[in-house]
């Protein structure tokens, strides 16, 4: 008979995961911020002299949170953050950050870069427009406004073209309310191996450098050099220039497997589900929505409090494991809005109120992005921005990593 879904007692810590959940709680992100830190460091150690780090956390610190993470990575060392939008930008100010913030979005109406002056926001611009917008609205308030200007190497999306960066250095010399803090460029295929030391890759580095040579020669201010990705970063530490934009290994996953081992990093997220309701069914039942799975034998199924609205993708169905005790159990059936299944015959002892790990660990046991991206064909980045806001994030210190 199917047990039916019960609140568990608050008395048992470990019965409920990570500390400080409430017991009803059915699905949750944790976050290790001693994992974050931790990367900053290694990272900045793996930077060429003079290099700094900036920790890239738009979408939500890749899902991750921005603001906390954001406190990590400078904990650990990163002297700036980068993000996408206006109120990304505007949250980490708000949440009290007062590191520089570079806006990697373009920003197109005199409202959002007026915006940008007024939280000390560094916009990218792309073009002219922008540059006299900006310049317009700075010389009104009587303030210098920082930006970085944008080149496309190769990327064919946001930036000025890179044939054109050294005429457009000149124009912006000329606008005495604007403060050029930065040059970049964005990488295209960093994550590719390249054997040879050709490529893309190389191909941008030197339209990159084409146009700081150009500065140079007459005599123009750049700011910072940046040019490298997580990809770049760990690629290549002739890539690093001045600075190096880092999300994805931040978060302690390396963009490509022939790319994993230039720096240790620690894995940040882990995603965990309660089970709520165990029954036993015989062999030859349906599971789930279609029937795609049957069971082949007399079966213990267990109901795990999430799904696809919670970011699991359904191209998962049949093909995802849960640790359990150490231990992979396999999801079966299609799955669904709020929920999956999972075989637990093997497990005798997890049952109603158990909680079991999707990403993480679990007794030395893992599971990672990469897994899921490799078997849904899509890539980690995907993942890990993919779990929704209905999933609190629990952002774990030490102490309670350790527990």
């Amino acid at each position: 008979m199917p047990q039916p879904c019960q609140q568990l007692p608050v008395e048992d810590p470990q019965r409920f995961g990570a500390p400080g959940l409430h017991p009803r709680q059915r699905a949750w992100v944790e976050v290790d911020e001693t994992a974050i830190e931790h990367n900053a460091r290694a990272l900045g150690r793996w930077l060429v002299p003079g290099s700094s780090l900036m920790a890239v956390v738009k979408a939500d610190g890749y899902g991750h949170g921005a603001a906390p993470v954001a406190r990590a990575a400078m904990a650990g060392g990163a002297t700036s953050l980068g993000v996408a939008t206006l109120q990304e930008g505007i949250e980490l100010r708000q949440a009290g950050l007062k590191a520089p913030v570079l806006v990697m979005g373009n920003l197109i109406h005199p409202d959002e870069l007026r915006s940008c002056l007024e939280w000390e926001l560094m916009p990218t611009i792309s073009g002219m427009r922008e540059a006299l917008l900006c310049q317009n609205l700075a010389s009104g308030s009587g303030r210098s406004m920082a930006l970085h200007l944008k080149l496309d190497t190769g990327m064919a999306r946001l930036g000025v073209d890179w044939t054109d960066g050294v005429r457009l250095l000149q124009a912006l010399h000329g606008l005495e309310a604007i403060h050029l803090a930065g040059i970049y460029s964005h990488l295209a295929d960093a994550d590719s191996p390249d054997p040879g030391g050709g490529g893309l890759t190389a191909v941008q580095q030197q339209r990159f450098e084409s146009v700081l040579r150009g500065a140079v020669e007459l005599g123009l201010p750049t700011g910072v050099r940046h040019l490298a990705n997580s990809a770049g970063t760990l690629r290549c530490r002739q890539l690093h220039y001045d600075l190096v934009r880092v999300g994805l290994a931040l978060y302690g996953q390396a963009p490509a497997e022939h790319l994993s081992h230039a720096v240790s990093l620690q894995p940040a997220m882990s995603v965990r589900a309660r089970v709520c309701l165990i029954r036993e069914v015989p062999a030859g039942v349906g599971v789930s929505y279609g029937h795609r799975y049957r069971t082949r034998r007399p079966t213990r199924l267990a109901v795990v409090t999430i799904g696809y609205a919670d970011g699991v993708p359904r191209l998962l169905s049949n093909q995802l494991e849960v640790l359990f005790a150490g231990r992979r159990l396999a999801q079966v059936g299609a799955i669904t809005m709020d929920q999956l299944l999972i075989d637990a015959t093997e497990a005798p002892q997890l049952e109603v109120g158990s909680v079991v790990t999707l990403l993480g660990d679990d007794r030395g046991e893992r599971i990672s992005p990469q897994d899921w991206a490799q078997a849904t064909g899509t890539i980690p980045w995907e993942i890990v921005c993919g779990f929704k806001h209905r999933l609190p994030r629990l952002h774990l210190g030490e102490a309670e990593r350790d527990r």
